[in-house]
């Protein structure tokens, strides 16, 4: 009960601000709340991404061997996958401010454990890895904690003719943390050791913590105001009406979101493979030292947050509210550009070149797929429900991937060496590519019906904002 009652969403103001006052509160809270948890989503990133830095380095110390790596990465997908999925549906009732906070604030101790441990040394391979693998997962539960409140927090302040663009920026927040901690933390461990990686991922989850707590407000009513579809002037239908729970069984039965669900498995598959894998595909592969290898993977990141953002105003502006144009589009270029990091030479400019221009891409399909697509079928209020759902489907998917990944590598080394050889877990890799923009376009008449007039082409758009339905 105790904890029902520190979690709960916050009650209304006892009183209400003057009218007058209104307009610039509105917008201030709204700023603060927004930029507050975009910042802090990124700190979650980094909290999540120091793993993938220090792989090449306990590989060659002996200290875990690259299928462990597999499985204890795949300890964080499954259970964040299932937290995803969970607290999804137990955002949509609470205090996002307290919900988020706690997440990263516990993500920042398991860090810094590890990054101690390290220092600590005198651990044997096997109690290394039950360390690992036990910390990583309760790490992917508290992870799962930080996008839906920063999702919901979008739902509660912006309306929804603003909510695609506002969507967008906060979608790049990935690659902002994923950047941070390639480039910043990749150079810290390759001067001061992996431990170093998890004790500066320690530092930036406990300043994102502080973050939210100082700058992150719950609801508008929470602070005086009116409801966001007041504020806006939105038409208030049935739906707004009817109870969250009965809302969430009807996001479970919409065989709409779950096209978008698998489509977003397979987008999480290659996404990750890049992320978890790729500055060890570029040192065992091409030859890179790993301060190069993350610097590359780490520069390409970047172009993500680009990507992102771009997703919003082309299908907002230039496609008039069309998402599949732009999903295939940049498919196409994703899957290319992937193509060419995986099967070519290079040093590392042009590497930079071809990851840089996946990243790109494939910011523009998760963005469209993983967010805009579930939001646009869904009520307000259900909108932690339809992330959870993509969300388990997505990390599932991400840990099946790091271990297939991990094994797949370790097969193909040569007998008592670690030279490995990617040719078969890269077609893997642009397998998943290939599927994860094909599959959207294949069950467009779902997620055509997920809303009354579909939501495809202009109409849909207008209508959506005009309904909320």
């Amino acid at each position: 009960m105790i904890l029902h009652r520190f979690f709960s969403i916050s009650s209304p103001a006892a009183t209400p601000l003057p009218e007058e006052a209104v307009p610039g509160t509105y917008k201030r809270l709204r700023s603060r709340t927004f930029w507050g948890v975009t910042v802090a989503y990124s700190m979650y990133y980094v909290c999540r991404m120091a793993l993938s830095i220090v792989k090449q380095p306990l590989i060659d110390d002996g200290l875990l061997s690259a299928g462990q790596l597999g499985l204890i990465s795949s300890a964080f997908m499954f259970v964040y996958a299932v937290g995803k999925f969970m607290n999804g549906f137990i955002a949509d009732y609470c205090n996002i401010r307290r919900f988020m906070a706690t997440g990263l604030l516990i993500s920042a101790l398991i860090n810094l454990v590890l990054g101690v441990a390290g220092w600590v040394g005198g651990w044997s391979t096997s109690l290394l890895f039950f360390l690992f693998a036990a910390l990583w997962g309760i790490n992917g539960w508290v992870q799962s904690m930080g996008a839906p409140p920063g999702v919901i927090s979008l739902s509660r302040w912006f309306p929804l003719a603003e909510r695609g663009t506002w969507y967008s920026i906060f979608s790049s927040t990935p690659y902002v943390g994923k950047s941070l901690t390639l480039i910043i933390v990749g150079a810290l461990i390759g001067v001061l050791g992996w431990q170093s990686g998890f004790l500066l991922a320690a530092v930036c989850g406990l300043i994102g913590a502080a973050v939210i707590l100082l700058f992150v407000s719950d609801t508008p009513e929470s602070r005086g105001l009116p409801s966001i579809q007041d504020l806006s002037g939105e038409k208030k239908t049935e739906v707004d009406a009817l109870p969250t729970r009965q809302l969430h069984r009807w996001v479970l039965k919409n065989p709409g979101i779950w096209v978008i669900a698998l489509s977003s498995a397979f987008i999480y598959i290659t996404q990750y493979a890049v992320s978890n894998w790729g500055v060890l595909f570029l040192q065992k592969s091409k030859g890179f030292s790993i301060e190069s290898g993350a610097t590359v993977i780490g520069v390409s990141e970047a172009f993500g947050i680009a990507g992102t953002i771009l997703a919003g105003w082309l299908s907002d502006k230039v496609f008039k509210g069309n998402r599949a144009t732009p999903v295939i589009l940049s498919g196409l270029i994703c899957f290319l550009s992937l193509g060419l990091f995986l099967f070519t030479g290079g040093g590392p400019f042009l590497n930079t070149l071809y990851v840089s221009l996946y990243s790109l891409s494939i910011g523009v399909v998760y963005c469209i797929v993983a967010g805009l697509m579930a939001l646009d079928i869904v009520p307000r209020k259900a909108t932690g429900a339809a992330l959870g759902i993509v969300g388990i489907s997505s990390y599932v998917a991400a840990g099946i991937q790091d271990i297939a990944s991990g094994f797949i590598i370790q097969g193909s080394a040569s007998a008592g060496t670690a030279e490995f050889n990617f040719t078969s877990v890269s077609l893997f890799w642009l397998s998943a590519c290939l599927i994860s923009f094909i599959l959207p376009v294949i069950g467009w008449k779902f997620l055509a019906g997920g809303r009354p007039s579909g939501f495809f082409g202009r109409s849909s758009g207008k209508r959506a904002k005009k309904t909320d339905n």
